[in-house]
């Protein structure tokens, strides 16, 4: 038996030849090398390529899909037990290893952070502040003492982003007419009306549709305790701050906002009801058939909470459905020692949602670009797993575009209203790596994909994630949006992505892929590299661009690229590896290319560097010796940094398994010497 990712044992079926035969069938076609380094490097790039390989066939599930956990920060636990809380449906046991894995991921300044190694964090720090007193911790232990000492120094609770506010408001801690407001009559904004609900991004859309129920209802429930320790001064927890000039956008919408509460307070009755009943049908028609919505917490959190308050009752299949859905994101972990505030146990981290058709996609390609055998049997039931996937209904996304036929892919393995054109791309790339038994099917769905992203495609010529032309500028103006992205723009990596696939289908001349190619030229920074939307950040945006463009036929002599390689070679550590931190995005000259090493990091630019032709270089032998070098003896790489982005700077995401597929996928193409070709059909 082999433990599979999620946690669960089953007997892998029989497999082919293992990774050191798909190894020497890599060996055959490399290019040659021209020095003893090289050589030497080539060797022990084979070797981990060989583990890398075997390991990552080791932790397939069954059925044909790879998930690793998706870690954000502690925020999904603490909100996780605040919903159980204001639910009545508190678990002493669930409590206790929710409160254990908490308690491990506090700093030493007694403050949480949103990724590791990262600064503490307002908001986060008091989310897992209230979450232990919740739990029982005393405020006066030196572990809550210290974190509710730092609170107070960054301005307490009036400080904190209006989500965290919004649950503490729950049970009578903060204000209601302390909060931003947006009433539920926004569901009736037509499509052509600024702040409709489509002009936010699917994320903050289906967040902001629930959330204006619970802004309307205003609900409290009795708080088990005060927080007079996390207000600088509890006589006044809200001081009064001046307003924006009017003439700015701030201003304006600080101006609205107090508009919208006067109107809270005249909101005709019979109005404010039938547009709470029409977001609740809004919301219960989007609920998928696991029971979540979206396929994220956040969504779901919040739906449960605002349909509980209009009367449904939690033995409701809506709702039961909705907090079964919640608990599915729970990651149990062996017993940990005791520590401060508590003893040893299990501990229970909340996942923000779950990555299997990502992780699928990216471990195929990975896979077979290390040269495992294209009609591999574990290949071949990874491509039935995804193909059962693909999404053939409307979606959202149908607002903007209801004629183009569905054909997309979505992240999670339940969300088929919102499949997304980055995971859409990459499957593609994953299916025409595999021999399939049926290769008409295959076609089928490819073409299908191809077509849908086509009409995906945005005005300027680039690619969001899930919506077309999705950049109004008015959401992120507003008061209540202070967290994270709210709309849905084009982007570099997906543009890439996308691009990528069009050149492998064949559609590299259609004039829709040149629009596409001439958005990501433009779309270089002056020092050589690409913005990274949704990883961490030049570099991935970097590492997700030239194997595009060489896969379209840009040579490798364009300026774009040679700026790109120098940009590159002039971040790279000193042990030769590449890192990034998230502080890229709030301090780009300190920080762009610039972090502690990292596995998934370092695959990104070598994958940009062999793009552009430097498989000789001496940025890439070094890159692939640090990958050698820190591999594990199982095959795997340790990553505990984050290197994944939810949202630029605001929610950073750890995927377990970028640190196994994507350096697995540099060394094969260092050893092959590119992506795997399309298997040739008979």
């Amino acid at each position: 038996m082999t433990a599979t990712t999620d946690g669960s044992t089953g007997a892998l079926p029989p497999r082919a030849p293992s990774a050191s035969d798909a190894t020497a069938e890599t060996t055959a076609t490399a290019p040659p090398t021209r020095t003893a380094a090289a050589q030497d490097t080539a060797e022990a790039a084979r070797r981990a390529t060989a583990r890398a390989t075997d390991y990552l066939l080791s932790v397939q599930d069954p059925a044909g899909w790879w998930k690793g956990d998706l870690e954000t920060n502690v925020t999904m636990d603490a909100e996780d037990l605040l919903l159980r809380q204001f639910l009545g449906i508190q678990d002493p046991e669930i409590t206790a290893a929710a409160a254990r894995h908490i308690r491990g991921e506090q700093r030493a300044d007694g403050t949480w952070a949103t990724f590791h190694g990262g600064p503490g964090e307002l908001s986060t720090t008091i989310e897992a502040y209230v979450a232990l007193r919740l739990a029982g911790d005393d405020p006066d232990a030196p572990h809550l003492a210290k974190a509710s000492a730092w609170v107070r120094e960054q301005g307490g609770v009036a400080a904190a982003r209006v989500f965290t506010r919004i649950w503490l408001a729950l049970f009578g801690w903060w204000k209601w007419d302390d909060l931003p407001q947006l009433p539920p009559e926004l569901i009736y904004f037509p499509t052509w009306f600024p702040l409709n609900i489509y002009d936010f991004g699917c994320w903050a859309r289906q967040t902001i549709v629930p959330l204006t129920i619970v802004s309307a209802k205003r609900p409290v429930r009795p708080a088990p305790f005060g927080l007079d320790e996390l207000h600088t001064d509890p006589r006044r927890p809200n001081p009064p701050r001046p307003l924006a000039p009017a003439t700015t956008w701030d201003g304006l919408f600080q101006r609205l906002d107090k508009a919208l509460h006067l109107y809270h307070k005249v909101a005709l009755r019979k109005l404010r009801g039938a547009a709470m009943r029409s977001a609740a049908r809004w919301i219960i028609e989007r609920q998928e058939n696991d029971g979540c919505w979206g396929g994220i917490q956040p969504p779901a959190v919040y739906s449960v909470i605002a349909l509980h308050l209009l009367g449904y009752d939690l033995d409701h299949p809506v709702l039961s459905a909705g907090l079964a859905s919640l608990d599915r994101f729970a990651v149990w972990r062996e017993d940990t020692p005791a520590g401060p505030g508590g003893p040893g146990g299990p501990t229970r981290m909340i996942e923000a949602c779950q990555s299997p058709v990502w992780d699928t996609c990216l471990a195929t390609i990975a896979l077979a670009d290390a040269g495992l055998p294209a009609g591999h049997p574990q290949l071949v039931k990874a491509v039935d797993w995804m193909l059962a996937e693909q999404i053939r209904r409307p979606g959202d996304w149908s607002v903007k575009r209801p004629q183009l036929p569905s054909g997309g892919w979505a992240f999670e393995f339940e969300n088929d209203n919102y499949p997304d054109i980055d995971d859409t791309a990459e499957v593609v790339l994953a299916l025409r790596r595999v021999e399939h038994p049926d290769p008409q099917r295959v076609a089928a769905a490819v073409d299908r994909a191809v077509r849908w992203s086509f009409g995906m495609q945005s005005k300027g010529g680039g690619w969001g994630a899930f919506d077309v032309d999705n950049t109004s500028p008015f959401p992120d103006r507003l008061p209540f949006c202070d967290f994270g992205e709210v709309i849905d723009p084009p982007s570099a990596d997906v543009t890439a992505h996308v691009v990528e696939m069009l050149a492998d289908v064949g559609r590299t001349h259609d004039p829709r892929t040149r629009r596409g190619i001439a958005w990501l030229l433009a779309e270089q920074e002056p020092g050589g590299a690409w913005f990274g939307r949704w990883g961490t950040n030049y570099l991935y945006g970097t590492g997700s661009v030239l194997p595009a463009l060489a896969a379209a036929g840009i040579p490798a002599s364009h300026p774009a690229v040679r700026r790109a390689v120098r940009w590159l070679e002039q971040v790279q550590n000193d042990d030769g590896g590449w890192g990034e931190d998230q502080r890229s995005y709030r301090d780009k000259e300190k920080w762009a290319g610039r972090g502690a090493s990292t596995a998934s990091q370092t695959a990104w630019a070598l994958m940009a560097l062999l793009a552009a032709g430097e498989r000789d270089s001496e940025a890439v032998r070094r890159g692939v010796r640090w990958l050698t070098a820190t591999q594990r003896e199982d095959g795997s790489w340790d990553e505990p940094y984050f290197t994944g982005t939810g949202f630029p700077w605001d929610f950073s995401i750890n995927y377990h398994l970028y640190r196994q597929v994507f350096p697995l996928t540099a060394l094969g193409r260092y050893l092959g010497g590119g992506p795997a070709a399309a298997p040739v059909r008979a």
